[in-house]
């Protein structure tokens, strides 16, 4: 007899919900089933130091995900139970692990008398009291004792499944033609700024991106810029890290600001127009893919972007302004709780930034997958000039661009991790749940 199932997926930061989260619901009812009767999927979220507090307005977007409980009901359900909306769980089901701490899903798969899986992409823990664990390497499995590799697969990179329905494709910037243009016709650079989409990174991130973006135009005014506005981000406080009356750094540090321009035409979208009168766009589509693979070049903070445009295979420079170390606070885990706290966590983000940037070159994901730095990673007291310099070196030279991108493709990861792990997740289902 085939039971109906709860499929309850733990997940926490904006980055786990756009490169894991959003394959892995897709998979899920391709595999198992979209008859919600049938397979009901939950999300619930835990707390995370990148959280910009939109992530569950985020996931409910997804529409194959039937409900979502925010982070701060989080420990409540963790604790004793208890969802905030009282939610029923039928009798049997699973808990998917795609982000938080690992020891989650012991807890509440225990609570719930639900089978546990944990996709695992660097360690897997709990070996013996989870189920099973989707891995993206070998080497995590090796490492586990050998009584538990039985409970071992190796699915691949949930990242690397971001945009590979756009893979391939070349679309138009601007009217939103889809078909590939002449090819003797070569259109302007498009160059991506992504700033980041909480506070301690857009406050240093848009106005150096912006200036980077004002000299690049005076040297090459055929050279057109576009932000891709992070879910959740609102083009109103956007605009503020670009006003010199609300963002103090940009008179300190001596980069661009901009106004926010919303036209009346429906058909024009909104800008931000720089002093020197430079238009960046603001493209509020999401995903981006279909606007990042027109992309020559982006500009982006790190984080889940890099991962993005990695498996979008766009090249990109990578940028951490430390002219406010304190500031940044964006680490995951405990390290991340204890930057916020009130006074110490400046001391300790700034500690937990000087460690990091003994890593400098491995940051961001593709020079993680690739062991190696094939994305320029620009970290200390950057100034917009030198920058510049750079971007203009590569437009000017598009075979390094292209040698960037066939570095990316190559490291990004083969496709299907998605699909690998919501097999998985069936066959738990099948063990005593009579669903096959």
């Amino acid at each position: 007899m085939r039971h109906a199932v709860d499929v309850l997926i733990l997940s926490n930061g904006p980055g786990e919900l756009a490169t894991w989260v959003k394959p892995m619901v897709q998979a899920l009812r391709q595999h198992l089933s979209d008859d919600r009767e049938q397979v009901r999927i939950s999300v619930v979220l835990s707390p995370c130091a990148n959280a910009s507090g939109q992530e569950a307005a985020i996931a409910r977007r997804y529409p194959e995900v039937d409900r979502v409980q925010s982070a701060e009901h989080f420990f409540p359900f963790l604790l004793w139970g208890k969802t905030m909306a009282q939610w029923d769980w039928r009798s049997h089901g699973v808990v998917l692990f795609l982000g938080g701490d690992q020891f989650f899903p012991v807890v509440i798969g225990k609570r719930l008398g639900y089978r546990t899986v944990i996709y695992a992409e660097w360690e897997a823990r709990w070996h013996r009291w989870i189920d099973r664990f989707g891995v993206m390497r070998s080497d995590i499995a090796t490492r586990a004792p050998q009584k538990y590799a039985h409970k071992f697969t190796v699915v691949g990179d949930l990242m690397a499944e971001a945009g590979r329905e756009d893979d391939g494709r070349m679309r138009r910037w601007g009217d939103g033609e889809t078909e590939a243009p002449d090819q003797e016709e070569i259109p302007p650079p498009l160059i991506g700024l992504l700033p980041g989409s909480k506070s301690t990174k857009l406050s240093l991130g848009v106005p150096l991106c912006l200036a980077i973006a004002d000299q690049v135009h005076a040297a090459q005014p055929s050279t057109r810029f576009v932000i891709p506005v992070a879910p959740g981000l609102d083009l109103t406080t956007l605009a503020m890290f670009a006003d010199p009356a609300l963002n103090p750094a940009i008179e300190q540090l001596g980069w661009s600001a901009a106004e926010l321009v919303v036209p009346q035409t429906p058909d024009d979208r909104p800008f931000l127009k720089t002093r020197s009168g430079l238009r960046v766009d603001l493209w509020t589509q999401t995903p981006a893919y279909s606007l990042l693979t027109q992309c020559s070049l982006c500009l982006t903070t790190v984080g889940a972007n890099t991962a993005e445009l990695g498996a979008l295979a766009v090249p990109m420079i990578v940028l951490i302004p430390l002219q406010q170390i304190d500031r940044i606070r964006t680490w995951d885990g405990i390290p991340g709780l204890l930057a916020n706290l009130p006074f110490m966590g400046g001391h300790v983000a700034a500690l937990m930034t000087h460690l990091a940037l003994k890593r400098l070159g491995r940051l961001a994901w593709p020079n993680l997958w690739a062991n190696a730095e094939i994305v320029p990673e620009l970290a200390g007291n950057l100034q917009p000039q030198d920058v510049t310099a750079i971007v203009l070196d590569l437009l000017d030279h598009p075979e390094k661009l292209k040698q960037m991108q066939t570095q990316l493709r190559q490291v990004r990861g083969q496709a299907g991790a998605a699909t690998k792990l919501a097999q998985l997740v069936r066959e738990v289902l099948a063990v005593d749940h009579g669903f096959g």
